[in-house]
């Protein structure tokens, strides 16, 4: 039987029921669909549980349609005999370079999967706004391995997900957003005849890519499931260059030359002090997502006091409790958003987006005529 590709905007609303054979205009398996209900929505151990948090996310207007994006940091970098993730490339690491990148494409949340000196790698990366997750069996599990911890963790955040080894940092934004902009189950760049990262992976495929044990790494589970694989031309020769040994990476430092302008923009509000930045709502973000304070700042590789005085100085500023405690009981006690917070997270979010993209616009209309 051929299954198909569940679009990630019908198939959140779908999920809830579990009715319909047909999902955007194409037959579908119904076992399929329980599959991916099984990896989204079973958060809390129970399916009944899970359509619940299902139905929260919706009524909380989660954006199914967004790009997150999985960078895999964890391995060994053996042959290079260096750390990879923070060889200078230019003028900033690798790591941060891809970052950075994945960024302006529009990507959030990023995703760093570490493993191999992973103190170190997330202290580098601490103030970027993204989440690290770890692999602690990184010395003897592979690549496929730490990109599911990245899957798992943005398989109800995204409706598809940018993916890159740390290996490939010299991707232009114009590439990544080309990808985005498919709509493809899984889009790779095509730099002449050849194919390079960062992938884009539909978030309808990704249950599929979790479930699968068999070899080849993420090429064989994309080839093993149902995916609609689209070349997308681009004329970037960045998305072929890796930096696996010493000669490779070389060769990409000579190839490297400076990138275009491109604007930055980080929005704060503030009332007599500023008390929300883009790491502030990212606290906030991650305290809605795992219902913990603790486990929100661990992510973010924020102190635990560090997180309470952001929060604390928001509600000063606000005059109105952003979070709500929840006493523990016999499974222990949880912090969520209050309603308020949640309103004030989804405003934050969207004047940022416009922000961004007002910005983007002042900048060609500026800019590339000095350019051109």
């Amino acid at each position: 039987m051929t299954f198909c590709r569940l679009s990630p905007c019908v198939f959140a609303g779908a999920a809830l029921n579990l009715s319909g054979p047909v999902f955007a205009g194409r037959p579908c398996n119904v076992d399929r669909l329980s599959v991916f209900v099984r990896f989204a929505y079973k958060i809390t151990g129970t399916e009944a549980a899970g359509k619940d948090q299902a139905n929260r996310m919706v009524r909380e207007g989660r954006n199914f349609m967004k790009t997150g994006a999985v960078i895999v940091a964890a391995g060994m970098s053996s042959r290079m005999g260096a750390f990879k993730p923070m060889l200078k490339v230019g003028s900033i690491s690798a790591i941060r370079r891809i970052i950075f990148t994945l960024q302006q494409a529009g990507a959030d949340p990023v995703v760093v999967v570490t493993g191999n000196r992973a103190d170190v790698l997330e202290k580098h990366v601490s103030k970027m706004g993204v989440i690290c997750l770890r692999n602690t069996e990184y010395a003897s599990t592979q690549m496929l391995d730490s990109a599911k911890i990245g899957f798992r963790y943005l398989l109800t955040e995204c409706g598809q997900v940018l993916f890159t080894p740390v290996d490939i940092p010299l991707f232009t934004v114009r590439t990544a957003e080309a990808l985005v902009k498919s709509g493809a189950d899984v889009a790779i760049p095509l730099c002449g005849d050849k194919e390079g990262h960062p992938l884009l992976i539909s978030s309808g495929i990704l249950p599929e890519i979790l479930q699968y044990d068999g070899e080849n790494g993420l090429r064989g589970a994309l080839d093993h499931s149902c995916a609609q694989l689209r070349r997308i031309p681009v004329e970037d020769e960045g998305v072929l260059f890796d930096a696996d040994t010493p000669e490779d990476f070389q060769n990409l430092l000579s190839w490297h030359n400076a990138q275009l302008l491109h604007p930055q923009v980080k929005v704060e509000l503030a009332r007599e002090e500023v008390f929300l930045t883009p790491d502030a709502a990212l606290l906030l973000r991650l305290i809605d997502r795992t219902e913990s304070v603790r486990t929100a700042c661990r992510q973010m590789n924020l102190s635990y006091s560090k997180g309470w005085t952001i929060l604390n100085q928001m509600e000063k500023q606000l005059d109105y409790s952003v979070i709500v405690r929840h006493p523990g009981g016999m499974g222990g006690g949880h912090t969520s958003l209050s309603d308020k917070g949640k309103l004030l997270l989804r405003r934050y979010d969207r004047m940022v987006q416009e922000s961004n993209q007002a910005v983007k616009e002042i900048y060609q209309r500026i800019f590339k005529k000095t350019e051109d």
